[in-house]
C-alpha cells in the first residue's frame, strides 16, 4: 500500500476509549509500521460499506493479508461437456 503526498504523517485515525476525554489518535505511518498494517485498508473498506446488518456481514466476509501469501486457493474451473450428457445427442441404431 502506498500513500501519496504527506498522508503517511498527516492522515490521523481516531478512536475513543469510552472514558471522558479518552480520544486517541494514531497516524497512518505508525499503523503501517505496527503489528497489523492491514488495518489501514480494513478501515478504508469499513467506511465504504453500509452501516447495519448487511455491512457487518460484508465485513465478516472480508479477509485481508499482509503480503502475498494466503491460505486461499484460486478457482480451478473444469470443462463440462453438456452435449455428451444429453441422451438425444447420442446416435442410436
Amino acid at each position: 500500500m502506498k500513500f501519496t503526498g504527506k498522508k503517511l504523517t498527516d492522515k490521523v485515525y481516531y478512536r475513543h476509549t469510552g472514558y471522558i476525554g479518552g480520544i486517541k489518535a494514531i497516524t497512518a505511518g505508525k499503523i503501517l509500521d505496527g503489528k497489523f498494517p492491514e488495518r489501514v485498508l480494513e478501515k478504508a473498506v469499513e467506511r465504504m460499506v453500509p452501516r447495519g446488518p448487511l455491512g457487518r456481514a460484508q465485513m465478516r466476509a472480508l479477509h485481508l493479508y499482509n503480503g502475498t501469501d494466503h491460505p486461499h486457493a484460486g478457482q480451478q474451473p473444469t470443462t463440462l461437456d453438456v452435449a455428451s450428457m444429453n441422451r438425444k445427442n447420442k446416435v442410436g441404431a
